[in-house]
């Protein structure tokens, strides 16, 4: 099996910045070099700062998890919105879990992370409306992207990407049977967004509402 370094070079991490920047960081730098070519420099100021703010928003910086035996990572940077008692998402709607959200601003490094190793078992995308990704009723109502994890162990872990009022792109890079590593890059949401992570319902919960948190190294919870 690959180790997590590994996979990450062969998944999305050649650069400091994730390819789905590309194309804007690109055209950023075009449309700046056109505008002093033409002596417009005041836009050329302003399509800089962008440039260099996208730039910014899709960095994508190394880390090493630290892994903890039965520990879960957060799948996002941000801050904790919401951990509470829920049910598993989709067709298993109905199943008891914890569900512990990440809003992520767009300060925030919005690369996704595998809370814990294991294989996925199913990718599930799903339309919908663009509300505040802040708000609780956006895990139900916006577009979202369910990724199915079954650990090493035989336990269930559903992450929800969620697109949020600015972000009209959901990325994922896993496909169903994929084998994969604690902390390996999975996705990004572009602008803005929240991420919903569902535990079994008899894990010990540490994540806290308000706690700022790293992709890849703050540990969320445990498994019983």
């Amino acid at each position: 099996m690959l180790s997590p370094s590994a996979i990450n070079k062969r998944i999305h991490n050649r650069l400091p910045v994730a390819r789905e920047g590309f194309v804007f960081i690109a055209l950023g730098v075009f449309l700046t070099g056109l505008s002093l070519v033409l002596s417009f420099y005041f836009p050329a100021l302003l399509l800089g700062c962008l440039t260099l703010f996208t730039i910014y928003f899709f960095r994508d910086p190394a880390r090493t998890p630290e892994v903890h035996e039965m520990g879960l990572l957060t799948p996002a940077d941000g801050k904790i919105v919401e951990v509470t008692p829920s049910e598993y998402p989709s067709e298993s709607k109905g199943e008891r879990a914890f569900k512990v959200s990440v809003f992520m601003s767009i300060l925030d490094v919005h690369v996704n992370r595998m809370p814990a190793g294991g294989r996925v078992s199913e990718v599930k995308y799903h339309p919908g409306k663009f509300l505040v990704a802040s708000l609780n009723k956006a895990s139900e109502q916006n577009e979202r992207n369910a990724v199915t994890l079954d650990t090493h162990d035989g336990r269930r872990v559903v992450i929800v990407q969620v697109a949020g009022m600015i972000a009209r792109r959901i990325a994922c890079w896993v496909n169903q049977g994929d084998e994969v590593e604690a902390g390996q890059r999975f996705g990004l949401i572009r602008f803005g967004s929240r991420l919903d992570v569902y535990l079994p319902a008899d894990s010990r919960i540490t994540a806290e509402p308000g706690q700022k948190v790293r992709a890849g190294e703050t540990v969320i919870g445990y498994l019983s």
